[in-house]
């Protein structure tokens, strides 16, 4: 199968955010990048549905500056068979225009399945995807926690809230990709080494116009310090009188 893996850079979730001077993006100074958690699943799911079921071609597109190449080449020492990156000075907020650039890429390119991560843990939107299997016009598959291919068709388990749905759907499709699938596995010495003479090609991003622009980006406000009204019984009275004045929750 020929599968194409929509893969995006963002900062390690676990540093803790600094605004930049601008008021409109994060401060990129000391930040770590890696591929999206979810997008690392998508990489492995497409390489074990490559490796399962016989000779394919797994490979993985990014849009964003020079930059992304180092995610590009995580995704070929894991085993992808070939990259892409469109370039551009920067990723747009503005979802409809990455599906946009992504969908031009991906049309014409003959994919059985194209596998996106459920969403971008840095902006968490999860609409890059279903849009492109709407500006593809094909059927879309999100947060897919289990997945099975035969015979030109795709069952996928999406797990809800206190329930699972079982969708099946035709190929060529579009599948988001949500915890539940395999793991991200680590790249060995040898798929790193290999992954230097593997393709990657860099092409202009076709980007429209931003309809959706950010105007200011805000931390959140720091929680006020708790305090302890007492202890034992006796100091129940006292946490029920401040529920009810200070924090009205009562």
């Amino acid at each position: 199968m020929k599968i194409a893996v929509c893969i995006k850079r963002v900062p390690d979730m676990e540093t803790r955010f600094k605004i930049a001077a601008s008021g409109t993006a994060v401060d990129e100074a000391g930040l770590k990048y890696d591929m999206s958690d979810f997008d690392g699943y998508a990489v492995e799911t497409a390489l074990q549905l490559n490796e399962k079921q016989g000779p394919g071609e797994t490979v993985v597109i990014s849009l964003g500056p020079d930059v992304v190449q180092e995610q590009l080449r995580k995704a070929l020492s894991m085993g992808a068979d070939r990259a892409v990156q469109l370039k551009a000075e920067r990723v747009p907020t503005d979802g409809l225009v990455i599906a946009r650039a992504l969908a031009a890429e991906l049309k014409g390119g003959a994919y059985d399945l194209i596998f996106f991560g459920r969403q971008a843990v840095d902006s968490a939107n999860a609409t890059v995807g279903p849009m492109v299997a709407e500006l593809l016009g094909l059927p879309c598959a999100t947060a897919v926690s289990t997945l099975d291919i035969a015979n030109g068709r795709g069952t996928a388990r999406r797990d809800l809230e206190g329930a699972a749905e079982i969708v099946e759907f035709a190929l060529p499709a579009v599948v988001t990709i949500d915890e539940g699938m395999p793991r991200a596995r680590y790249p060995s010495l040898k798929g790193i080494m290999a992954a230097k003479k593997k393709p990657l090609e860099v092409k202009p991003a076709q980007l429209g116009e931003e309809r959706l622009t950010l105007e200011k980006m805000e931390l959140p406000p720091e929680r006020a310090a708790g305090r302890i009204v007492g202890e034992g019984p006796g100091a129940v009275a006292e946490l029920v009188r401040l529920l009810h004045t200070e924090a009205k929750v009562l």
